[in-house]
């Protein structure tokens, strides 16, 4: 891809990879499931089942707990040797009585995994055998969601999850005017999903948020155990998802995606699907507020006018800290993207931008966000691993690199500062009340940045010094 500027063409460079061994090395990317049954989570009262085995039940609910620092309960079918052989029918109708007598939930996630995806389970076939044979009472919505990790990514499952919750619930309840707002807000820390309901909230909106785990997955102090969190989406409000006035997705490469829940939403009832990048800086979180704006018809509320001077005059005072700064960033392809547009509104330059993400997207999206000069010295990494992403980083030299706690292993190596972004957060605390969005995301990022290269300059230096 070229673009022009001052009749000089410039190349963003987009590398495919071409593996040498048949399996990834540590790849940047996680399993398809994780990604549902994280959507699943944030559902009021429903628990995700994995229609597998257990080990990948218990792999999921590692790395959830590690970043969130919450239990999580995740249900598996626990797959044989025999079932292995003769299909799961039996294992997923035993599992699905199980959670419905010992939780009583209001919503059932079956995910499947790779490996009942790999012996042809006929999935939807097993569930309604499993209805036929129930009471309408006695069983809660059951949502299943395909999610084979060889083909795709966390990002894939969690994005099929929601549009597969809005494509078995969603309908329209009514004929008055339509009201309120669908709020898709893709994978964002639940820091970040309080902050976009409090924004919504700010224009008089009422939001059908999907997923919302910012309750469940980071709440406060239990006296006693819970076996199904307080918090999440109910399961009614998505319902009538169908009535609302608009359905504002985020997401920079989610967006050249056709098949997600806000254009199902659009087809199937006609709510206006408002798609957008990740709220991160200046530039993008203007436009999520001026969607608001439009969907209530009501002005910028003065809260944010005041936020938005304060990251304005957060970054001149601190421009000449990251000026023409060298940076890395990977992770998902979405995040990836919205850390980059906030990086070219900063002055920072990124040189390697790398994602496990097999879309196809990511290129075209930064093609868009980073200006034409910067780009013959950008390297963009599709499907990549790590040995990939690190071998770039290497030949680059960053600065900086941005992104998940996976990282830090290349970090260490190269002696290249690390700023933790993204999830799996699973080496310091926090992670999941990082907040990206919004101005008062980007000014909090903007910080951590500018102090991590501050850092690394005071102990480098020979005499060091405590003012600047």
């Amino acid at each position: 891809m070229t673009a022009s500027e001052n009749n000089v063409e410039y190349t963003l460079k987009q590398i495919e990879i071409t593996p040498t061994v048949s399996a990834a090395q540590n790849a940047c990317k996680l399993c398809a499931p994780l990604g549902a049954a994280l959507v699943y989570k944030g559902i009021r009262g429903a628990v995700p089942l994995l229609h597998g085995s257990q080990g990948c039940s218990t792999y999921i609910r590692r790395y959830l707990i590690s970043h969130y620092k919450e239990p999580v309960d995740i249900a598996c079918s626990n797959f044989g040797e025999q079932t292995a052989v003769f299909g799961g029918a039996v294992n997923l109708k035993l599992a699905l009585e199980n959670i419905c007598r010992q939780y009583e939930p209001s919503l059932i996630g079956v995910a499947t995994t790779c490996l009942s995806e790999t012996i042809g389970d006929d999935v939807p076939m097993f569930i309604k055998q499993y209805l036929a044979g129930q009471t309408a009472a006695s069983v809660p919505p059951i949502v299943h969601t395909s999610t084979p990790s060889y083909q795709g990514s966390h990002m894939e499952g969690f994005h099929r999850a929601v549009l597969a919750t809005v494509a078995t619930l969603a309908a329209r309840q009514k004929e008055t005017e339509a009201a309120g707002v669908n709020l898709f807000p893709g994978m964002l820390s639940p820091a970040d999903i309080r902050h976009l309901k409090e924004m919504t909230a700010a224009f008089g909106l009422a939001a059908m948020v999907l997923p919302d785990y910012s309750q469940t997955l980071d709440g406060g102090l239990w006296e006693s155990y819970h076996r199904i969190p307080a918090g999440g989406t109910p399961v009614d409000a998505i319902a009538h998802a169908g009535d609302a006035a608009a359905s504002i997705e985020l997401g920079h490469a989610l967006a050249h995606v056709a098949e997600t829940a806000a254009a199902l939403l659009d087809e199937r009832f006609g709510v206006r699907a408002v798609r957008l990048g990740f709220p991160m800086g200046i530039r993008h979180t203007d436009a999520f507020l001026q969607a608001l704006s439009a969907v209530s018809g009501r002005p910028v509320p003065t809260v944010y006018r005041e936020q938005r001077g304060r990251l304005l005059d957060t970054l001149v005072d601190g421009h000449k800290h990251v000026n023409n700064i060298r940076a890395a960033v990977y992770g998902e392809e979405d995040l990836v993207a919205g850390i980059v547009a906030f990086l070219t509104e900063i002055g920072i330059h990124p040189v390697v931008c790398g994602s496990g993400g097999h879309s196809r997207h990511l290129t075209g999206v930064l093609e868009d966000l980073v200006p034409a000069s910067w780009r013959a010295e950008m390297t963009v990494l599709e499907g990549a691993d790590f040995t990939a992403i690190e071998t770039a980083v290497a030949k680059a030299q960053p600065d900086l690199i941005i992104g998940q706690s996976k990282g830090y292993a290349m970090s260490r190596r190269l002696s290249i500062p690390l700023v933790r972004v993204g999830f799996p957060i699973h080496d310091r605390m926090g992670g999941s009340r990082l907040l990206h969005v919004g101005y008062e995301g980007a000014m909090a990022l903007f910080d951590r940045i500018a102090n991590a290269l501050i850092e690394q300059r005071q102990d480098g230096s020979e005499v060091g010094y405590t003012y600047m």
